[in-house]
């Protein structure tokens, strides 16, 4: 399968919202919202959002490049900008290096610009999702390769407040994990978090018998309120989260 099409995006677009996707190098973003003016007004809007963040982004890194390259929680300089800051310190939460958490990142600043002018947003970055929505729902667990790959989806309760939804995989996508879960979804107050506890969680995971021990540590660490570790045909879970069909 060639998960770079990204078909599970398919369904991600619920009645009555504006969607669309918007790709600046390395940023991949799919977007629901439910108004806040024109179709091209947002997306030229969500457009600006991910060029500001990135070139604040790209400023930091070309004066501190271990940034970008670490694998291991990193001290920021004093003028490193918010986003940069934020990386940094889900970092350090989760015992990963900052870019861990880039997906997550964007997806979460640019959602959150985006709520200024709509009162449902979703963004959704190469798997890493940040949403408000004042509906249920659920979101399908892709898992590559894992017979419940697309077979079971997490439960969406309404909420007043934006949280984040973030899967790492071993066995899907380009990003560097170094483990071996088929997914590990991590739902947490903030997408920035969820994404770099998502990478350190998969990071654990080289079998199923590693299962057990990637969701303590998971759930041990701060802002995390529900965990889902898929690996081959087993899955374990914990928390704020309901599981149910993906049908």
């Amino acid at each position: 399968m060639d998960f770079s099409r990204r078909t599970y995006r398919e369904g991600l677009c619920p009645p009555g919202f504006h969607c669309f996707q918007v790709k600046i190098k390395e940023t991949d973003l799919a977007v629901a919202v439910d108004g806040g003016g024109s179709l091209s007004h947002i997306r030229h809007f969500t457009e600006s959002r991910i060029l500001f963040y990135r070139a604040q982004l790209e400023a930091y890194i070309s004066q501190d490049p271990d940034f970008r390259t670490t694998l291991e929680p990193h001290p920021v300089l004093p003028e490193a900008p918010p986003i940069a800051l934020a990386m940094a310190r889900a970092g350090n939460f989760a015992g990963v290096g900052p870019m861990a958490a880039v997906a997550g990142a964007l997806a979460e600043l640019v959602g959150r610009d985006l709520l200024r002018k709509n009162n449902q947003v979703i963004v959704e970055n190469g798997g890493d999702i940040f949403l408000k929505t004042d509906a249920g729902g659920k979101v399908a667990v892709f898992a590559g390769p894992s017979p419940l790959s697309n077979r079971i989806a997490i439960e969406l309760t309404p909420r007043t407040k934006p949280y984040g939804i973030c899967t790492s995989s071993g066995t899907v996508g380009p990003s560097l994990s170094l483990g071996r879960a088929d997914a590990a979804v991590i739902i947490a107050e903030s997408a920035i978090l969820a994404d770099a506890v998502a990478t350190a969680t998969a990071n654990r995971v080289q079998t199923s018998a590693d299962l057990h021990a990637a969701l303590q540590f998971a759930r041990s660490v701060p802002g995390v309120e529900g965990v889902l570790i898929i690996k081959d045909d087993k899955l374990t879970a914990w928390g704020n989260l309901r599981l149910t069909s993906a049908g």
